[in-house]
């Protein structure tokens, strides 16, 4: 048994995505952010010094970061989901692992920190938007005719980008990148997601 420590609206949801995608039974111990800063709750530092999230209960070891858990989790339960090893599909689906959290991130969480300065961030955000706009536009170009990255069906690669493209319709963008809100909308459409939102608390 799986045990995934989710935070409510947070990346951890594309863990519990994956496991419904590939039929795996897990347990799932939902915490609350702190309502007036945000910030995970002290709990979540009993489980991993950091307290972050995701974090899972593998074999009675705790494993955090979002990508290591999928790659584990899919070598484990669903090596369809990663292109083959020596391809160039997998060359592209190795560098669209790590740029999700990697480099697309950086902007994204630039922008959620600056906007909370008010008007003392506003010299910044020309250039938070000008990063924003280059990664996006980016991804833009790799939705392929399917509507997924790298493969022609759902990879660990969409999974794990499903995050920052969500973040397009929260920042008013999804008209600025129509494959990339296509792509949303899609995912959020599949049967796994839907089930994995339900037991994720709704958000």
């Amino acid at each position: 048994m799986i045990t995934v420590h989710h935070l409510g609206q947070s990346r951890s949801l594309r863990i519990l995505w994956l496991l419904e995608e590939l039929g795996v039974a897990h347990d799932v111990v939902r915490h609350e952010r702190d309502p007036k800063t945000r910030l995970a709750p002290p709990a979540l530092r009993d489980i991993h010094p950091l307290g972050k999230s995701p974090v899972i209960i593998l074999d009675d070891q705790v494993v955090a970061e979002s990508g290591a858990i999928v790659e584990i989790l899919c070598a484990r339960h669903g090596p369809h989901l990663v292109p083959d090893p020596g391809s160039a599909a997998h060359v592209q689906h190795l560098e669209l692992m790590h740029f999700a959290e990697g480099s697309v991130m950086t902007p994204i969480l630039l922008n959620l920190y600056v906007g909370m300065l008010g008007e003392a961030g506003s010299p910044l955000h020309p250039r938070i938007n000008q990063e924003l706009d280059n990664h996006f536009a980016y991804l833009e170009g790799l939705i392929r005719p399917s509507g997924h990255f790298v493969q022609d069906d759902l990879s660990a690669a969409d999974i794990m980008l499903s995050f920052p493209v969500s973040t397009l319709k929260r920042l008013g963008r999804g008209d600025d990148f129509p494959k990339l809100a296509a792509f949303n909308e899609m995912v959020q459409n599949r049967p796994a997601f839907q089930r994995a939102l339900s037991r994720a608390g709704g958000d």
